[in-house]
């Protein structure tokens, strides 16, 4: 009776603890953000969701910025021991060979202009002369011709050689000319920028160069020249900026930095280039038009000078354009 009686006890117990049990709120997920429009409006539920993003107010402004271009010190001039002809060290192997045979190249177009071809005008008149005069055959004047013709060919054949090595060098930065003329103690700094900077410097420009193995020193120096030829996988375009400088310890293969201070002509309004989303060939940036809303909005960009972007379109003073957590936007509002 007392083991039944217990039981009971226990039951009544487990009973009253299970009616005073108080229930646990079941967890729920953040209601999602509203995309509307097609895609243009995105409204989330409230601030403490937007507090992510930042955004900057846009006005005119004067583009300026600076640009740093990677480059390397492509070619050391050096005297030479002999005959007065300067040495131009280079970096790349390939280039040492098209200047040399370069050289040798114009060396023998001298030497056959100079020298063959009017060797062989002078015989031809001569053997001419003897034919009008009985003294000569007609197999001597072909022959006196054919002469004449080969040392023609052979300069052609230099010429299209001496192109060749040239458009190496030129490819590289350089100029052959100028690389003759140069001075011992010059170095030249190949650099690279991207094609659509060619607005923003132009040659003369002004620019400083540090050198890695030297990065306390700063150079000043300008712009050479811009290099004929757009790379058409990198869409970079090489600067060639001389240094001259009688320090000795700068070598050819030391990496450098060089800076431009650039500036656009007008004021307008422009952009952080972080602000600019790209989609199918079109430029976007996300305005925030309510505390909580962000509208895409299609603008019609310019030039760029370092990280700012000018607009044409699209915009107005005033309006605040998300700078941070742009992907994030393009990808609720392209669906991505």
């Amino acid at each position: 009776m007392q083991r039944i009686t217990r039981y009971f006890f226990a039951a009544a117990l487990l009973l009253a603890g299970c009616k005073h049990k108080t229930p646990q709120p079941v967890a729920t997920d953040d209601p999602a953000p509203v995309v509307t429009n097609n895609g243009q409006q995105i409204t989330f539920p409230d601030s403490a969701s937007t507090s992510f993003f930042s955004v900057e107010s846009v006005g005119d402004s004067v583009l300026s910025g600076t640009l740093h271009a990677p480059g390397k010190v492509a070619a050391t001039v050096v005297r030479g021991d002999e005959g007065g002809q300067n040495i131009v060290l280079f970096d790349d192997p390939g280039l040492n060979s098209d200047y040399s045979q370069l050289i040798q190249h114009k060396i023998n177009i001298n030497h056959i202009q100079q020298i063959n071809i009017t060797q062989r005008k002078i015989e031809l008149d001569r053997t001419q002369d003897l034919y009008d005069h009985g003294a000569a055959s007609g197999k001597d004047i072909l022959e006196a011709k054919s002469n004449l013709s080969m040392e023609q060919t052979n300069l052609a054949n230099e010429r299209t050689q001496l192109i060749e090595h040239e458009s190496g060098l030129k490819a590289a930065g350089f100029d052959p000319e100028a690389l003759r003329s140069t001075s011992p103690g010059s170095a030249y700094i190949i650099c690279d920028i991207p094609e659509n900077q060619l607005n923003n410097v132009k040659k003369g420009a002004p620019c400083t160069v540090v050198l890695s193995s030297f990065p306390n020193n700063a150079y000043e120096a300008k712009v050479e020249d811009i290099a004929d030829v757009i790379d058409d996988v990198t869409r970079m375009i090489k600067l060639r900026i001389r240094l001259n400088t009688p320090d000795t310890d700068i070598r050819a293969g030391m990496f450098a930095t060089v800076t431009f201070q650039v500036h656009g002509d007008n004021k307008g309004i422009n952009i952080n280039r972080d602000a600019l989303v790209t989609s199918e060939g079109q430029n976007y940036v996300f305005v925030r038009t309510a505390p909580n809303t962000f509208t895409r909005r299609e603008i019609r960009t310019g030039q760029q000078i370092g990280e700012r972007i000018a607009v044409y379109s699209g915009l107005q003073n005033g309006e605040s354009v998300v700078v941070k957590g742009v992907m994030q936007l393009k990808g609720l509002s392209f669906g991505y």
